[in-house]
């Protein structure tokens, strides 16, 4: 993590709870976003032009977490696998089987990971990012951020 990002600990804390609400309201748990915001790291576009400059996040590892998004939101109460009361039996064959990509009959129960799952964590990261930007605006330190990712850059 480079110092600018170190800059940002406190203002991520701040802007995770008030980002908690929206968090609610979308589709995933707060373990699910947890491992959402592990697999997302920021950066400043144009660090160095006051006008143009914005923070964004990268997404870009998010098709690898996808899986185990996947799994977090299929756990129940205490992080044990959650009854489907599929009639399949469940249990550690069906674990196994799911880690493989399989179903119980056999049959392949993906194709790769949801690409509407990654589009919803990419746009509500897209807002976290905003709403992370906007915060160091409001509390005068944006342009303290910038100034020193600007100065990574060069490095």
């Amino acid at each position: 993590m480079s110092d600018w990002q170190d800059m940002l600990v406190g203002d991520r804390m701040a802007v995770d709870n008030e980002f908690s609400r929206r968090v609610e309201q979308s589709q995933f748990s707060r373990q699910e976003w947890g491992l959402i915001m592990t697999a997302t790291s920021f950066d400043i576009e144009n660090p160095d032009d006051e006008e143009s400059a914005r923070l964004v996040a990268d997404t870009s590892e998010l098709p690898a977490i996808i899986p185990e998004l996947e799994n977090v939101a299929n756990m129940g109460p205490m992080g044990m696998p959650a009854d489907d009361n599929s009639g399949s039996g469940g249990g550690l064959i069906d674990s196994l089987l799911g880690t493989l990509g399989l179903s119980s009959n056999g049959k392949k129960s993906d194709d790769g990971p949801d690409e509407e799952k990654i589009e919803a964590a990419e746009r509500l990261v897209t807002a976290y990012a905003q709403e992370l930007q906007a915060h160091l605006e409001e509390n005068g330190r944006w342009h303290e951020v910038r100034t020193a990712a600007a100065e990574a850059t060069e490095e």
